[in-house]
């Protein structure tokens, strides 16, 4: 009987302080808010600010998820109050509305809100996380490496110009981390076309994909397998050299020579670069059978490169099942330390590297080979202007004494097409002897008075009439009119 007094008094005593807690939660919750006054712009005046006001009503329509609401609270405040210490943070929050909504058409709507922003204050701290905020909207639309690859370079391009615009910004170690995990998903996209080439004996476009990921993304976690495949495709091409039956075994043999000497650097630099990297032991091996020189990496390398690869995180099996089923790229192995590559990616393509077989091609023919010898150039032809490989010799003067009046001659023996300048004085004056006798002065031999008189000009212009001609006198064939008596005359 004793113990069943004791339980219920302990379970009196521990409701009895259940409720004394919940009592005093009670009346701290119900405790009055106190303002602090000297924040307050109106100095000793107890009020809130419509235009605050405004901007606290739309953040929390904005958390409830009430966006359209948010909007238009912010809407309001920007035309009514311009010159409110909070319009900058209420333009931004209007594309954080839109962001916040989703959809293709809202993120659209967002990112043309988050550079109205940047037009409008582009100095402002907010900038920063405005254009961070543009990337952030083509991030979350990245596909798989597989999948359409324009929102990742479209991200890409993003976080870079933010790093670059705004160096100085809290939000920069985010955007790098970001960008990294960008450059492993394009990194990925383009090593797997790579691998695909190569599967198909292509070693043109296996190695222009592969060494542009080489060039472009050291950070990504596959390079060492990106390295590793670039060399086993030249020492493909080198293998298909020597199975070739119609090259001269001099050439073939000098083909194979720079065929395998790009696949060891290739296995160096995997050595060299990425010395705790998984396929480090492949590329020995391979250099071993060449019967190559094993490069030893420095402590440097060693370090940075072990740094890499504990920052990375492994691939789990949740992992793998999750990435069959959400929509955008798994990320996990992407590297969180290092700097990631800020320039314009150094793109090689297939035709580059099938000009650099052909070169390869030419110099391993031409090897032993004398320079062939120099062309004299063809002399011009008569009507043709003269070579400017052939400078055209110097003419051949032969002088001719004068006679005493200071004129002589020179006989130029120059080519065809050569322009001959005069020779001698230009300003010679000619003896009285030789100059030439003055013309005779015109005369008019026409008698004055013969000239026959020039017609009456117009007047008013009316042209002036001929005067009339007798013609009683002269012949006609025709049969002239009788006059007076001569009309009774038949004859």
């Amino acid at each position: 009987m004793n113990r069943f007094s004791r339980n219920v008094a302990a379970v009196a005593l521990a409701v009895f302080v259940l409720d004394g807690a919940s009592a005093h939660a009670l009346g701290k919750h119900k405790k009055k808010k106190v303002y602090d006054l000297s924040a307050n712009p109106l100095a000793n005046v107890k009020s809130v600010q419509p235009d605050l006001e405004l901007y606290n009503k739309a953040m929390t329509a904005m958390k409830k998820g009430r966006y359209d609401v948010a909007r238009l609270d912010l809407q309001t405040l920007l035309n009514t109050y311009p010159d409110s210490e909070y319009r900058m943070r209420a333009k931004l929050s209007v594309g954080d509305t839109w962001f916040k909504e989703g959809g293709s058409a809202a993120l659209t709507q967002a990112e043309a809100e988050y550079k109205d922003f940047i037009t409008f204050f582009p100095n402002a701290p907010e900038a920063a996380e405005a254009q961070m905020k543009v990337a952030d909207i083509y991030y979350q639309q990245m596909e798989k490496p597989d999948r359409d690859y324009t929102n990742a370079q479209r991200a890409e391009e993003e976080y870079r110009a933010m790093i670059n615009q705004f160096p100085d910004s809290r939000l920069v170690p985010r955007a790098k981390q970001k960008l990294r995990d960008v450059q492993e998903v394009l990194a990925e996209r383009e090593a797997q076309i790579g691998f695909y080439y190569q599967s198909r004996d292509n070693y043109n476009a296996a190695i222009a994909r592969l060494q542009t990921v080489a060039d472009t993304y050291p950070l990504y976690s596959g390079s060492d397998q990106v390295l590793l495949s670039i060399g086993d495709a030249y020492a493909a091409e080198a293998h298909n050299v020597d199975l070739a039956t119609g090259l001269p075994g001099a050439i073939r043999e000098r083909l194979s020579t720079v065929y395998l000497n790009k696949a060891a650097a290739a296995y160096d630099k995997v050595i060299t670069r990425y010395p705790m990297a998984p396929h480090v032991e492949d590329a020995r091996d391979r250099l071993v059978a060449m019967n190559r020189p094993i490069p030893e990496p420095t402590q440097a390398a060693i370090a940075e490169n072990d740094a890499e690869e504990r920052s990375r995180q492994p691939l789990h099996f949740t992992d793998r099942t999750l990435g069959l089923i959400k929509r955008g790229p798994t990320v996990v192995e992407a590297v969180h330390v290092g700097e990631p590559s800020l320039g314009d990616p150094t793109r090689i393509t297939a035709p580059e590297v099938a000009k650099q077989n052909v070169a390869i091609y030419q110099a391993a023919v031409n090897a032993g080979r004398p320079a062939p010898a120099e062309v004299a150039p063809k002399p011009t032809s008569v009507n043709e202007p003269p070579r400017s490989d052939q400078p055209s010799a110097a003419p051949l003067q032969q002088s001719v004494p004068g006679d005493g009046t200071g004129v002589g001659a020179e006989i130029v023996s120059a080519p065809a097409n050569a322009v001959v300048k005069a020779v001698g004085p230009t300003n010679t004056v000619l003896p009285a002897v030789e100059k030439p006798a003055e013309a005779p002065i015109q005369v008019n031999d026409v008698k004055p008075g013969s000239v026959p008189a020039q017609p009456a000009t117009a007047v008013n212009g009316k042209k002036p009439k001929a005067p009339k001609t007798d013609l009683g006198d002269e012949s006609s064939s025709r049969k002239k009119k009788k006059k007076g008596l001569g009309k009774l005359n038949p004859f």
